[in-house]
């Protein structure tokens, strides 16, 4: 335990190295092991726990416990996600640990006297999904796991009780989230002092979550989703009209499911399957580049960007009409999407002179919200973890509970037959249903080469999260960049409607642009896409090489 009280003051010599290095797109190098996180406390509780023995999946719940306390828009035990796992003898498998619907959940639920309701959609007790985070990670823990599952919850409760120091991003996170959070005493209480907001340099502790650990340490799910904490969730929803039930909670298990698996280039692709549509989409796209010369193109050309903005329009037009729980939609043409006869006509679609134009006929969607978060994670024998999980747009805590609510049911489609252009959709696949999993673009993906592990990869961004997936792969395998180069390079998004791409400011040249618009290539410029966390395994050295994205601040390496 001396090592965890240690952890702070570790953590602030280690973040200041780490930002030295990134300023000259250097990756953080390490032999032994190593975790990329969006919170550079968190990376150093996964190690930690590597350090004393444990595995990737030892770390990887640490890591993702301590990312519940230093990340609260997005990290949590309150929400879900997904993991893909690839162990040292090249077996991969995922778990599916998603929020799920509960019993009483409908179709209809987010209208409002038959008109739909944004509010109701997003931002009430009824977007809340029976939360899977803790469930998910336990399963993989008892499957993989090395050291005693109290051990690697403990860095998330010693973070909670004895408190973190608040930080420019965290300040900032905390003040955007305080109005919706004006009506609700008991998250006033967690994230504000007496009602005055934080300031970066003040200490937070959150004594609430580290009870909720403490239950979790010692009982596993049964700890949270029975007893005190699952009395404490049902009382919350009833004070906001939630749906939750103690049978829906008791009732809630993860899923293990196979792979996506795919092939770029000599590379293999394996990634999240449904109910993300993050696999399915990144492979077809790949599948499509893998037709061009991307690498004699050039990095950020013209006609690189070109084609990689077509593949994107094509995935994710087929995202629309395809993707939801595959449990609810049993025939999702998935051998056919992520095949490369089916990649083979639609790059034939490509014209190399124009843009394509994204039709309206009914290929919207519901927006997604940035608030998720992604780590990676290597062990010294190269077993390897990738996490994409999140809680949406935060809602509230639960009182006396210390943790945030999910409103990841936000990501059903908002009512049958609701399909206009301002981006809404009501098609059958993704409606909302009793036990039913809402369509995600996290996209956790793991790469491997000639039966050794070489990428391990993750972004947040709602629906860019599948291309800031890509780009990364694209950067290293293509164009030959380190894992922070590939982090570092400027983004692109297509998502096949609004019909725009959207580009990272000051990341492309004015002639690229140019050529681009003569294409004709409508742009939205943004200042920042997805937050990536990249390991590259460099197999001539034999030594791991991490790159944490600085476009949310605050992320960081921890290796050794």
């Amino acid at each position: 335990m001396k090592r965890l009280k240690q952890l702070s003051v570790l953590v602030v010599a280690s973040l200041l190295a780490t930002s030295q290095l990134y300023s000259s797109s250097e990756p953080i190098r390490g032999r032994n092991g190593m975790v990329a996180s969006q919170k550079m406390l968190a990376s150093e509780a996964g190690l930690s726990v590597l350090r004393d023995g444990g595995n990737a999946v030892d770390a990887a719940v640490a890591t993702g416990l301590a990312l519940a306390v230093t990340l609260p828009r997005a990290g949590n035990i309150g929400g879900g996600g997904f993991m893909v796992y690839r162990g040292a003898n090249g077996e991969a498998i995922t778990y599916d640990f998603r929020e799920a619907a509960p019993a009483a959940a409908s179709a209809g639920m987010f209208t409002n006297n038959g008109q739909y309701d944004w509010n109701l959609h997003h931002a009430s007790g009824r977007a809340v999904g029976v939360p899977g985070t803790i469930a998910g990670f336990h399963l993989a823990w008892q499957e993989h796991g090395k050291l005693p599952w109290s051990r690697v919850v403990a860095p998330a409760i010693v973070l909670a009780r004895d408190g973190i120091v608040v930080t420019d991003d965290m300040e900032r996170s905390l003040e955007t989230m305080r109005p919706t959070w004006n009506a609700h005493a008991g998250t006033l209480a967690q994230f504000t002092k007496d009602g005055e907001p934080y300031r970066a340099g003040d200490i937070i502790k959150q004594p609430d979550l580290a009870a909720s650990l403490d239950r979790i340490a010692e009982s596993g799910p049964a700890g949270f989703y029975e007893g005190e904490t699952a009395r404490l969730i049902v009382e919350e929803m009833q004070r906001i009209d939630g749906l939750i039930t103690l049978a829906d909670l008791k009732n809630y298990r993860p899923k293990k499911r196979a792979p996506i698996r795919g092939t770029y280039r000599g590379y293999e692709i394996i990634s999240m399957p449904p109910p993300s549509s993050g696999g399915v989409g990144l492979v077809q796209m790949l599948n499509i580049l893998e037709g061009f010369d991307i690498d004699a193109m050039g990095l950020h050309s013209a006609h690189s960007l070109h084609v990689i903005v077509e593949s994107m329009r094509r995935g994710f037009a087929d995202r629309a009409r395809f993707m939801g729980d595959p449990d609810f939609n049993p025939d999702i043409p998935v051998e056919r999407l992520t095949s490369k006869d089916y990649a083979n006509r639609l790059r034939r679609s490509i014209d190399f002179d124009h843009a394509s134009t994204s039709s309206t006929n009914g290929f919207e969607w519901t927006a997604e919200s940035p608030e998720t978060t992604h780590f990676s994670v290597v062990d010294g024998e190269r077993n390897a973890v990738s996490i994409t999980y999140t809680i949406e747009r935060p809602l509230t805590i639960v009182t006396d509970g210390g943790f945030l609510l999910n409103t990841e049911l936000g990501d059903f489609n908002g009512a049958p037959g609701l399909t206009n252009t301002e981006g809404l959709i009501g098609t059958e696949p993704n409606l909302a249903a009793p036990g039913k999993r809402p369509l995600s673009s996290m996209s956790p993906t793991i790469v491997a080469k000639d039966g050794e592990l070489f990428m391990v990869t993750g972004s947040p961004g709602g629906r860019t999260i599948i291309n800031t997936v890509l780009q990364t792969i694209l950067h290293t395998v293509d164009f030959g960049l380190n894992a922070q180069q590939a982090i570092d390079a400027g983004r692109i998004h297509h998502q096949w409607l609004p019909d725009k791409v959207r580009l990272e400011q000051r990341s492309f040249s004015p002639d690229t642009l140019a050529l681009l618009r003569s294409k004709g290539h409508v742009f939205d410029f943004v200042a920042a896409i997805g937050c990536a966390q990249v390991i590259v395994f460099n197999r001539d050295e034999a030594v791991l090489e991490g790159g944490s994205d600085l476009r949310r601040r605050d992320g960081g390496v921890a290796a050794y």
